[in-house]
């Protein structure tokens, strides 16, 4: 009988891990599903070991921009940057494929960030980010990749996303005015400011707590480079200033403790690699986009990202939000 169409297939975990104990030589691991996101995630847990296995969907990330975090992530590695790196299997492939139901899907074993997210981290590991992050950057602004990934710019993450952004919005008028006059406004701001001495290169573009762990030695590793790609490097740099934004605006931390641990952050970056004050004044600017573009993100891969969470109650409060952050430091 003949596979009736499908757009999304969970792969088994228990086959996955019989999978990679025979191509990678591994033996007596446990594999379960952790999580369905940007790709699905699973975690392969042995005695002594533990990796994360992502299953990647072409509707998101195409064979080639897979390659590109490959070959991103390899280049970190080699360099000594703290990453979750990919792991080769027994004939030297990183990338292997998997017919599923819907076609062929990507995956790709990586190393497991050891410890945990830390939300309110200390000064040391305020400095130890601030460092890393130079590190990374100062890798990515140089080097050139042989297969593509995303850009980021007005286009990406102002202007296309509230394009595809109104039929979301429909019955959410005011939130959608407010998006589309605080992109002008953002985009004439920024538009204003000389950037031709702003560093570019590969950015993250959610160096979020949640997306690096430290552990008990205060080791860090960072991950998911699932939406690594050509912009601004300050943008790294804002997604992290999110964090303390957000811990402000939502009465979680004070504004001076906000800016304090930040300062120490970007004073940590400075000592490995410069940023001018007009990269850092854009921030609060720049992040509105961030904000816009995954809302956009939210709403393109609705079907396929089960975004469920992506209801008028959601969209509601998340404009309120950024309406919070962009009045408090960035009012237009």
């Amino acid at each position: 009988m003949a596979i009736f169409p499908t757009q999304y297939s969970t792969l088994s975990a228990a086959a996955l891990g019989r999978y990679v104990e025979e191509q990678y030589g591994l033996s007596r691991l446990q594999c379960r599903f952790l999580l369905r996101g940007v790709s699905d995630t699973y975690v392969l847990e042995g005695a002594t070991e533990k990796y994360i296995l992502k299953i990647y969907r072409d509707v998101h990330r195409s064979l080639e921009e897979i390659k590109g975090e490959l070959e991103l992530l390899n280049v970190l590695h080699r360099e000594g940057c703290k990453v979750s790196y990919p792991i080769s299997d027994k004939t030297d492939n990183q990338l292997q494929a998997f017919e599923a139901a819907e076609g062929t899907r990507y995956g790709i074993l990586f190393s497991y960030a050891l410890g945990s997210p830390v939300y309110k981290p200390t000064d040391e590991q305020l400095t130890i980010t601030g460092q890393e992050m130079a590190r990374i950057h100062n890798i990515t602004a140089a080097i050139t990749l042989n297969h593509p990934r995303a850009t980021y710019n007005h286009h990406t993450t102002l202007l296309h996303p509230i394009k595809i952004l109104e039929p979301a919005f429909t019955e959410l008028p005011d939130e959608y005015r407010y998006l589309q006059e605080t992109a002008a406004a953002v985009i004439k701001k920024l538009d204003s400011i000389d950037t031709s001495g702003f560093s570019y290169g590969y950015c993250h573009y959610d160096f979020m707590p949640k997306n690096f762990h430290f552990d008990e030695h205060n080791n860090i590793t960072f991950f998911d480079f699932d939406f690594a790609g050509k912009g601004f490097l300050v943008n790294d740099l804002m997604s992290y200033w999110i964090h303390y934004a957000m811990y402000f605006v939502l009465g979680r931390l004070s504004r001076e403790e906000a800016d304090r641990a930040f300062n120490i952050f970007v004073d940590a970056y400075r000592t490995l690699r410069p940023i001018s004050q007009a990269e850092i004044d854009a921030i609060p600017y720049l992040n509105f986009g961030f904000w816009v573009f995954y809302l956009g993100f939210y709403q393109e891969q609705f079907d396929d990202f089960s975004t469920h969470f992506f209801n008028n109650h959601f969209k509601k409060e998340r404009v309120a939000l950024m309406k919070k952050i962009m009045d408090a430091y960035c009012p237009l």
